[in-house]
């Protein structure tokens, strides 16, 4: 692609051509192109849902007074005048240097082929946009809250998904994403003063300067030039996106396996402060995750302040920047581990955001957790229990099978996507074990980077890694609202003896650890499998003495078992005592003496 912004109006033109390869059994007569500028407009799908869902972003909406003097939320795109909308315009469309036939569906653009697209070949597209940068007011766009001037994340015509399912042209309406993998070389001209950070290799740093140069270089513009063109190469990704500011300061910090981190923020006392700061945790995050999944492939990653939060884009993320370390270091631990889950790995986020959500928000939890230090919890994972807890209490979860843009409030689709997709991996440590955990993680990633996993991969790792049968797991916590409960339902002396029965009361069933403390302060534990996973997890605390009973039946709903001890000597029984299985009701879970 080649692009020219002219930053007077925030509209910019662009050339581009695209070599597409065929990879499918299917011939292909049509392709599509996501237009994601053109959700910024009164009307849209986008400005309709902020009209209809209960609970709108509050970055998307202004609190006014309505017509009987009550607040009411009104839609921000609702709004946009002509110059401040966003829009995507194609021009010139051509196949193989014939004229292709297109249509423009909202974010869509859909394009019947001058040829068909045989199996296993190659065709080329070339067009020619223009867009307007809209007034920033999720994601993408101008001037954000903290100043920064272009946010120019999913800018141009986005050619979209085509696998084994089918075409994914789902429109643009604030969710998430999903993409092709591809060879971007893109050059960008804009004025001089403007500092550009992004995804991708800058390749004449030492003309371009702005932070980029070698050390000792001194970059000299001709003096009347009035902008520079910025020339970037990435790799295999399937995104690019860039911001670009007259105020940014930018460090380069080398991270590991020869990796350069690049950070861009406001050039403000305050600011810079906190982002000085947060450049050696960031090596050390990087560290983590290569360590924990795999190492990371690409060697530039770029922290750069704009966007409306925190957002993933390739190589790179867009995140505010002006709050407290403490907020800016869970932003930017965050975004830099969906480079695993997102960009390399790839699942599709619009259908299975709990995938690259969820499992993100697992591995920056461990992260931020293992900075902790000797301060280290030993369940890092405990408000996100609390958080799906309040969701199932709400009445309002919907099944995780449910489309990203289909769900009924915002509030849910989060708890849904980030936590409950969390409590996948750290509950599945208590189904097959943390050491089988993190083998599954490393296999998977291996397994399925650059291949666009679906939820059954991530299963199969698992299966193969612990030799354990998940199938149950999957379909009970994904794809149903089926919970977790069990309980204490009975304790009783028998000759001398203790017997305990347990129920299982929730429909999705569960192995159970137990937990026995003797009023001698010993202690021991029982392990009870579950029949249909034909597996016996390895001791989690082989310094205590644990037995393993028979197996649990999922469709017998009591269970007894006997203790070799007198009642009178027991004094506590806890079901799971590592806070790891989510049932949603814990004050049966314990039986205890007073």
């Amino acid at each position: 692609m080649e692009v020219a912004m002219d930053v007077k109006n925030y509209q910019y033109k662009g050339k581009q051509e695209l070599v597409y390869t065929n990879n499918s059994p299917d011939t292909l007569k049509k392709v599509f192109y996501h237009l994601f500028p053109n959700a910024f407009q009164p009307g849209s799908e986008m400005d309709a849902r902020l009209h209809f869902i209960k609970d709108p972003d509050g970055r998307m909406v202004n609190k006014v007074k309505g017509a009987d003097g009550k607040e009411v939320k009104q839609s921000r795109i609702e709004t946009l005048k002509p110059n401040e909308i966003g829009f995507l315009k194609i021009t010139n469309f051509k196949q193989d240097g014939a004229a292709a036939q297109t249509r423009v569906s909202g974010t869509i653009l859909e394009v019947t082929l001058a040829k068909p697209i045989l199996p296993n070949s190659k065709s080329t597209f070339t067009l020619d946009f223009d867009g307007q940068v809209p007034v920033q007011v999720r994601r993408s766009g101008r001037n954000n809250s903290e100043g920064i001037e272009l946010s120019m994340s999913q800018w141009y015509p986005k050619l979209a998904e085509f696998d084994f399912e089918g075409w994914h042209a789902d429109p643009y309406i604030a969710r998430e994403f999903h993409g092709v993998w591809g060879n971007f070389d893109v050059k960008i001209t804009i004025d001089k003063e403007y500092t550009i950070g992004g995804s991708g290799y800058l390749q004449d740093k030492n003309a371009i300067g702005h932070g980029y140069e070698d050390e000792g270089v001194t970059v000299a513009y001709p003096k009347k030039a009035k902008t520079l063109t910025w020339h970037f190469i990435a790799p295999n990704v399937h995104d690019f996106t860039w911001a670009a500011d007259k105020d940014y300061a930018h460090d380069i910090v080398k991270g590991p396996n020869d990796v350069d981190l690049h950070f861009f923020y406001k050039n403000t006392p305050k600011v810079a402060e906190n982002w000085k700061q947060l450049e050696p945790l960031m090596v050390k995050v990087m560290e983590y995750y290569n360590q924990r999944v795999g190492a990371y492939p690409y060697k530039q990653y770029s922290f750069i302040q704009g966007g409306d939060g925190g957002m993933e884009y390739a190589m790179c993320t867009l995140m505010l920047g002006n709050g407290t370390l403490e907020g800016i270091l869970g932003t930017a631990t965050h975004e830099l581990g969906h480079s695993w889950f997102q960009h390399i790995l790839a699942s599709n986020e619009s259908k299975h955001p709990w995938m690259d959500e969820g499992f993100t928000t697992y591995i920056e939890d461990s992260a931020l957790n293992e900075l902790k230090g000797d301060k280290k919890e030993v369940n890092p994972f405990k408000g996100n229990y609390a958080a799906y807890y309040s969701l199932v209490n709400s009445g309002k979860e919907q099944p995780q099978s449910t489309h990203g843009d289909r769900y009924d409030e915002n509030r849910p689709y989060s708890i849904s996507s980030y936590i409950k997709g969390s409590l996948f991996l750290s509950q599945l440590e208590y189904v097959i074990g943390k050491e089988n955990v993190d083998a599954t993680l490393k296999r998977y990633f291996n397994d399925f980077k650059f291949k666009h996993p679906t939820p059954n991969d991530i299963k199969r790792s698992a299966e193969r890694v612990s030799g354990a049968e998940l199938d149950w797991y999957l379909t009970d916590w994904t794809q149903t609202l089926n919970t977790i409960d069990y309980g204490i339902k009975d304790v009783a002396d028998n000759a001398g003896k203790t017997t305990v029965t347990l129920e299982r009361i929730g429909r999705m069933p569960m192995p159970i650890d137990l937990k026995v403390d003797y009023t001698d302060g010993t202690s021991e534990t029982f392990y009870i499998p579950l029949r249909m996973m034909n597996f016996i997890k390895p001791n989690p605390n082989p310094n205590t003495k644990r037995t393993v009973l028979e197996d649990w039946a999922w469709a017998q709903q009591n269970y007894s078992f006997t203790i070799d001890k007198n009642k009178t000597a027991i004094k506590k029984i806890t079901i799971d005592p590592s806070g790891l299985m989510a049932d949603v009701k814990q004050a049966n879970n314990v039986f205890e003496v007073k």
